[in-house]
């Protein structure tokens, strides 16, 4: 209830709750109380569809057994767990409390493991088949839906296969990036360049970077246009890693191919997010993580190797 600005929803709920459970306890007592009264067939007098008729039996003693039974357990389980509003209940029991203690206790299981790789350098815990397999799990409960399960990426996410890195693939910017997370951001640039026609003609010039085909003319003209790109993406469209603006000059698009996607990228901006894992993984399991991100294009050295 904590993401609510007030307590009324929670209130509510407990009322609701108190409030059916004593409506079932004087369901049941009214129900005992009343005598039905019988003809001589043991019947209530009511008949359906010609010949169907309601007999006047009690309810089996099991059932009502199990209604009182489920009456006094949920009593019982309002008083000692939390269902009753801001009251946290006798046990103090929590979802998170209990989701942080069994996080703490598997850390707790696993820092020997993890102990083994602190010292090592990452190229050479990419060389330890147990590190990866670790390494592989923690990708994909922490970074697949993003990035794929073959790491491979998609439109707007990174390929962490190849070679390309948007801000440096050295092992201590990987684990920076994993540690703090990232913020991309390409303001709209279409007033800064000039009407439909510039964006256009500039679209085609970034488009020749690459040595893709394009309208040599257009391109042309388009080249002066540049100079609004050239502060983040560089001369010539090298990429400038410390901002992580993306190289243009090779094959390499992370939103899109094509005239079309660039002017939608030139008019319309972007805003990319990497969330911070910082927090949710220890440092041991980042260091991991990022061997195995760093191990998917590199060669790694043999873990025998970086103990001499």
């Amino acid at each position: 209830m904590s993401d609510f600005i007030n307590n009324f929803w929670a209130n509510y709920v407990a009322a609701a709750s108190v409030v059916s459970i004593l409506a079932c306890a004087l369901l049941l007592w009214l129900t005992a109380r009343k005598r039905v009264v019988s003809s001589d067939d043991n019947t209530t007098g009511h008949v359906w569809d010609v010949d169907l008729r309601e007999a006047n039996n009690p309810l089996p003693l099991w059932w009502v057994g199990l209604f009182v039974i489920t009456i006094v357990f949920g009593l019982v389980y309002l008083a000692f767990y939390p269902g009753l509003g801001a009251y946290d209940g006798k046990f103090g029991w929590s979802a998170s409390g209990q989701y942080q203690a069994e996080v703490a206790q598997a850390d707790k299981e696993l820092a020997p493991v993890y102990a083994a790789y602190t010292a090592m350098p990452v190229e050479a815990i990419a060389g330890e088949a147990r590190a990866m397999a670790i390494g592989e799990r923690i990708f994909m409960n922490n970074c697949a839906l993003c990035h794929g399960s073959d790491a491979r990426g998609s439109k707007g996410f990174p390929n962490l296969t190849d070679t390309d890195w948007l801000y440096g693939g050295t092992p201590d910017k990987i684990i920076e990036t994993i540690t703090k997370g990232r913020v991309g951001v390409m303001p709209p640039l279409g007033a800064a360049v000039g009407g439909a026609d510039d964006v256009r003609n500039l679209a085609q010039y970034v488009l020749s970077l690459s040595g893709s085909s394009t309208d040599s003319v257009r391109a042309a003209l388009g080249k002066s246009k540049f100079t609004a790109c050239a502060a983040c993406h560089g001369i010539g469209g090298v990429g400038n890693q410390a901002l992580g603006a993306p190289a243009l000059n090779d094959k390499v698009w992370l939103h899109g191919f094509g005239q079309e996607a660039i002017i939608a990228m030139i008019n319309g901006g972007k805003h990319n997010v990497m969330p911070a894992q910082e927090g949710r993984l220890t440092e041991a399991q980042i260091k991991v993580v990022a061997s195995y991100v760093w191990g998917l294009s590199n060669k790694a050295q043999p873990a025998a190797k970086a103990s001499n």
